[in-house]
């Protein structure tokens, strides 16, 4: 039986572009999305649309990372996280709108800003389909597509008012494509005190390249410049298993075993909650 368009997913159906035509309009086709060339793309039965092409991305969180994601964020220990987002967001759209997550993951964040935009709609961009299990339907005004980050994205241009990037991988030169001429870029992304009494306890951690910013500066400053940036500090009280979850929702469990955890003993029941949180305009 085919499935149904998710009601999120029509209303975003006019910023989307055919990935492989890049230019055709996708419309809706007994349980998928065809445009007008025959491409076709499945939408999937929990309510996102598979719009990748060709070799698949392997980088998307697996299911037990978002697993653990789900049970942390639920915890609320990232919620200040997910109110900064927002409110840097909606100084950069009144009343209706368009908002892009890219790497959204669970949605998380999306769901944020749309609940401080009664007006707006969201389509959020990541490789993991257990992820977007999640992003599909994390809020009725929310629509989900499985698009990998580096690529060029399936959207028309000058479409999205807000382009939201948390704790994510960047793309410049689509994010700016994709933005509206007074569009923002918000982009949220840690400091090196974050997590530091975890990744003291654990080595094996992904480290924080003191670098970052200079790299972040080299590869927007060509097509952005920074309107205003918030930095945001906090402690937040961990139980054990949360933070077991913290390190397998990242990066990090790719490279932390159970071992590893074990020979750290007792991990932290406080971390630190560092991060920069900046709106960028077009130049």
């Amino acid at each position: 039986m085919p499935v149904s368009l998710p009601p999120a997913l029509d209303r975003c159906l006019d910023v989307l572009r055919c990935p492989t035509c890049r230019t055709c309009r996708l419309h809706p086709d007994d349980g998928a999305l065809r445009c007008p060339m025959g491409h076709n793309f499945d939408i999937a039965r929990h309510g996102y649309a598979g719009l990748l092409t060709g070799t698949r991305a392997t980088s998307g969180d697996d299911a037990a990372m978002v697993q653990a994601r789900d049970r942390f964020l639920s915890t609320g220990a990232y919620a200040p996280v997910r109110e900064v987002g927002a409110r840097l967001s909606v100084d950069a759209v009144s009343g209706q709108g368009t908002v892009v997550d890219v790497g959204c993951g669970t949605g998380y964040y999306l769901a944020g800003v749309l609940d401080q935009l009664p007006g707006a709609r969201g389509l959020g961009l990541d490789t993991s389909v257990r992820a977007l299990r999640s992003a599909a339907r994390v809020h009725d005004r929310a629509a989900a597509v499985a698009w990998d980050v580096f690529r060029p994205f399936p959207l028309a241009d000058g479409t999205a008012d807000v382009v939201l990037n948390v704790f994510a991988p960047r793309n410049p030169a689509e994010f700016h494509r994709v933005l509206r001429p007074a569009g923002r870029l918000i982009v949220v992304r840690p400091t090196g005190r974050h997590l530091a009494e975890l990744r003291g306890q654990v080595p094996a951690m992904v480290t924080i390249d003191p670098a970052k910013e200079q790299r972040l500066h080299r590869a927007l400053n060509p097509h952005f410049e920074a309107v205003v940036t918030e930095q945001l500090e906090y402690s937040a009280t961990l139980s054990g298993l949360d933070a077991l979850d913290l390190v397998a929702m990242t990066p990090s469990a790719r490279h932390v075993s159970r071992a590893d955890l074990n020979d750290g003993g007792v991990l932290p029941d406080q971390v630190t909650v560092s991060l920069l949180a900046t709106a960028y305009r077009r130049r």
